[in-house]
């Protein structure tokens, strides 16, 4: 079992695992808030996992574009219910190998193993592991012939967060006016304003995005941001109730979510695609009708 798994499952079940020094005062969620605490700290000793899932072949792809190893994970759940629920195949493009020239090989590695975790493909589009440029993107968007692109949006704050978005949409904007395909927007440095699409993510798929990040285990070392990946996710459906499902509407019953932005990508444009906002619980049919 991946080793992450009870660690989100606990807080997907609000279990309690651990008793708080007694209070002053009887407050009833003190216990609730130690036990998160004390699970990101138990957390932080879980072992490297490991594992390979072969990749999954399929006409139907779904291209990733992470602007440094990482980002592939932290907004892979879409991504990874495609897979797992619709049958697509998921490849990874690393724009980047980040700034720092002496970890590229290194995060080139990490790379390899989350993805390998994952099943997911990768393609580089240079054989060394130089940042791409439009002519890099538009031949793999011509070789691929991808169903869905996954970017990061305009405002994601991080620079090469933004490089990247706009770095993808000029490569769109050079392909040929018959080639289309749906985008997807990705948030995690910068948060959208006007997401449409929030995608539910259970324990399992969770923990297997945990794990996953773990195995960039350099980058984890000095800031162990995959521990927060739950909460991160648990914040999404306090801000998508609303920002997806409308102000002062019902929020649906998640306890992980990752929001996006989804419109299609037609005779050289966008093209908005849902009239309002979407909510897609795990296991929904409307995920396969979406894509």
């Amino acid at each position: 079992m991946n080793k992450y798994f009870t660690f989100v499952e606990n807080l997907q079940k609000g279990d309690w695992a651990t008793k708080p020094p007694p209070a002053a005062f009887d407050n009833p969620y003190r216990a609730y808030v130690e036990s998160i605490r004390a699970g990101v700290a138990s957390a932080k000793s879980v072992p490297a996992v490991s594992g390979t899932v072969p990749v999954v072949e399929s006409d139907a792809k779904v291209m990733v574009f992470a602007p440094h190893p990482d980002d592939e994970c932290i907004v892979g759940l879409l991504p990874l219910r495609l897979m797992r629920e619709a049958g697509k195949q998921i490849i990874v493009v690393p724009v980047t190998y980040g700034s720092n020239v002496a970890r590229q090989a290194g995060r080139a590695k990490e790379l390899a193993d989350a993805c390998a975790y994952l099943g997911w493909e990768i393609r580089r589009g240079k054989a060394d592991l130089g940042a791409l440029e439009v002519d890099d993107l538009v031949a793999l968007l011509t070789e691929v012939r991808p169903e869905v692109v996954v970017l990061p949006h305009a405002g994601d704050w991080n620079s090469r967060h933004v490089s990247t978005h706009f770095l993808v949409e000029e490569a769109l904007g050079q392909m040929e006016a018959s080639f289309g395909c749906t985008v997807v927007e990705t948030e995690y440095w910068g948060a959208m304003d006007d997401p449409n699409l929030m995608v539910e993510g259970d324990a399992e798929l969770v923990a297997d995005l945990v794990a996953a990040i773990s195995l960039h285990v350099e980058e984890v070392a000095r800031n162990p941001y995959h521990l927060l990946l739950p909460a991160w996710m648990q914040d999404n459906v306090r801000r998508g109730g609303e920002l997806v499902g409308g102000q002062g509407g019902a929020v649906p019953d998640f306890s992980f979510a990752t929001l996006y932005r989804l419109r299609k990508w037609e005779n050289g444009g966008y093209v908005e695609c849902l009239e309002n906002g979407t909510s897609v619980p795990v296991g929904a049919d409307k995920l396969k009708e979406l894509f």
